[in-house]
């Protein structure tokens, strides 16, 4: 029987991958624990007993602030099982949207997986009333197990009778999550996303994986994040061993350490490494930067299709000598990227694919849950500056006569939580999905050109594109973030955001000397030197996308300061207000 509700992998686990030993695996206290196929079953089934014997009903729901964790999984299927709605929530929201959401969302438990968030979500718990706990264990707090003991004590003929009677009930089409848009504007809006949503992208995506089950997949963006999740209910369901990374910042040490085949990222986090790469070339002498630069020239050459024999001949040259480094830094094992949340570089993608990392670029919305296309293995289906292709035939894509991206299939939401006039606003009358992107098609493939409401009109009347322009600024070494700006506007300028582990590198080679980043930026050194860039990239635009004047600010944009969404995607109204005082400096003084 094919598996149409999300829990029907556990079934698919008994069937295809009854004996798996790393089925789910993570670090507890320095060493890596796995969980086998039979443990997440079995645990599953417990949390799905301990939800009954507490008193949830199908349709109640369960929220989850939590780092990825086998813990997250046992939860996430117990409640499903038993129709119990998942709501889980960014670690890294303001105080005001987490109130909104679990009073918005109903939720009757919240379940946290450190003692720093229980700290800070404790008093809005209770501000709601709502029941708190914790998956680490803290001094006070439930713990997760107190739900698995329930579940445990209830086990019986009788309790695994409910489970049976209640997961037959469950249809594919009814409501397995609601997931709260991480937004970059207003308070989030809940999308609804059912089991099947999920459910039919598992098997359009297995139906082209070259991934199996003898190998591992590593897992480091958020759960709560919809990109991460699908991608595990794939790994699950095409039985790789899932490894959850112990944060972000010790990914390459966990890399080293299970050598994965697969991972799913953003892609400022493939900006990092690559920029990472670059500045150790750049710190080579002689004849090994001169091969390590010649070899990084070469990428950026590669073609999605049609390289010549010759350049291939030469690309197996800088494989044994270069790239071949790049993989082993990678773990040696990579066989599948997946990047989705923005838009990937083109060099990016050319390079990783000519040093043997496949990237492959996606494009979806938490609305789409998330797939709505992407590239695959081979051209046409892989063509670099696109999304690639649509997931599924039942899939649909049109474009609007004003550019906008329009969507109709299997993986569209069910519609916003308790918001049907937000509803009828994104999907039209025909059933038309409004993306809110603006895009064109190339052949079969979908390419990505702006946010529609994020295009904006300089004075003159002429239409920047800011992202476009953003993606080709942030190729330079020194520049972390940017924000362009210029609506009703004589011209276009922008906020930059420096990347100041590499800008404090620079002066110390240049000895330039600061007291802290606030002194650095107004360094006319500095200024200068980023006025270097600027110039640079400039040649590579049109006269009206041109960065005319720009402003250096001395903090790091991230989810945390406010300035990213959790997804790290630019809140520009947050940056607008927050740094009103430089945007007025460019544009009112000496203009």
């Amino acid at each position: 029987m094919r598996a149409t509700r999300i829990f029907d992998i556990l079934e698919n686990y008994k069937s295809k991958f009854p004996n798996k030993k790393d089925a789910l695996s993570a670090k507890e206290n320095g060493k890596w624990v796995n969980y086998s196929a039979k443990d997440y079953i079995e645990r599953a089934n417990w949390v799905s007993y301990g939800l009954l014997a507490m008193g949830f009903n199908k349709g109640d729901k369960i929220a989850t602030v939590s780092n990825n964790r086998p813990e997250w999984n046992f939860m996430d299927m117990g409640m499903l099982q038993i129709g119990v709605v998942h709501v889980p929530i960014y670690p890294t929201i303001s105080d005001t949207e987490y109130e909104h959401i679990l009073k918005h969302s109903e939720a009757k438990i919240i379940i946290v997986s450190s003692f720093e968030l229980y700290e800070r979500i404790k008093f809005i718990a209770e501000k709601t009333g709502i029941d708190i706990y914790t998956f680490d264990r803290i001094e006070n707090a439930k713990h997760w197990t107190e739900i698995i003991e329930a579940g445990k004590a209830a086990e019986g003929p009788e309790m695994r009778g409910k489970l049976k009677l209640l997961k037959d009930d469950i249809k594919k089409d009814d409501l397995a999550t609601i997931i709260y848009t991480s937004g970059t504007t207003g308070l989030p809006k809940g999308v609804m996303l059912s089991h099947w949503n999920f459910m039919y992208q598992v098997h359009e995506i297995d139906s082209f994986l070259n991934v199996d089950s003898n190998q591992r997949a590593l897992s480091f963006l958020p759960l709560c994040h919809v990109l991460e999740r699908i991608g595990g209910y794939v790994w699950q369901y095409r039985g790789l061993g899932i490894y959850y990374a112990e944060s972000i910042e010790k990914i390459s040490d966990n890399i080293k350490e299970i050598k994965p085949h697969a991972f799913i990222s953003v892609p400022r986090l493939l900006e990092r490494i690559y920029d990472k790469i670059i500045s150790i070339g750049k710190d080579l002498e002689g004849a090994k930067k001169g091969l390590f630069f010649w070899a990084v020239d070469l990428g950026l050459q590669y073609k999605d299709h049609g390289n010549s024999l010759p350049y291939l001949i030469k690309l197996k040259v800088a494989n044994m000598l270069v790239f071949k480094k790049w993989r082993e830094a990678l773990g040696g094992n990579v066989r599948l990227i997946i990047v989705g949340g923005a838009a990937l570089q083109p060099r990016l993608a050319k390079v990783f694919h000519a040093a043997g990392i496949p990237v492959h670029e996606g494009y979806g919305l938490t609305e789409t849950a998330p797939v709505i296309a992407v590239n695959r293995f081979k051209y046409p289906e892989l063509m670099f500056g696109t999304v690639g292709p649509k997931l599924g035939e039942e899939q649909e894509i049109k474009i609007a006569d004003d550019g906008e991206i329009l969507f109709k299939g299997p993986n569209l939401m069910l519609g916003y939580y308790k918001d049907e006039e937000r509803t009828r606003e994104a999907i039209d009358a025909e059933g038309w999905f409004h993306t809110g992107d603006i895009g064109e098609m190339v052949g079969d493939n979908l390419k990505i050109t702006d946010r529609k409401k994020e295009i904006f009109k300089l004075s003159t009347g002429k239409y920047v594109a800011p992202q476009v322009v953003e993606n080709i600024f942030k190729e330079s070494l020194f520049i972390e973030q940017i924000m362009v700006l210029g609506a009703n506007e004589k011209f276009t300028a922008a906020l930059i955001s420096p990347h100041f582990e590499f800008l404090h590198d620079w002066c110390h080679k240049k000895k330039i000397k600061f007291r802290d980043n606030e002194d650095l930026i107004e360094n006319p050194q500095v200024i200068a030197r980023y006025q270097e860039e600027v110039d640079f990239y400039n040649k590579r635009l049109g006269k009206t996308e041109k960065i005319k004047k720009f402003q250096l600010v001395c903090e790091e944009w991230t989810p945390d300061n406010g300035e990213l969404s959790p997804t790290l995607k630019l809140k520009r109204r947050f940056i607008m207000e927050k740094y009103k005082t430089k945007i007025e400096r460019i544009y009112r003084e000496n203009t």
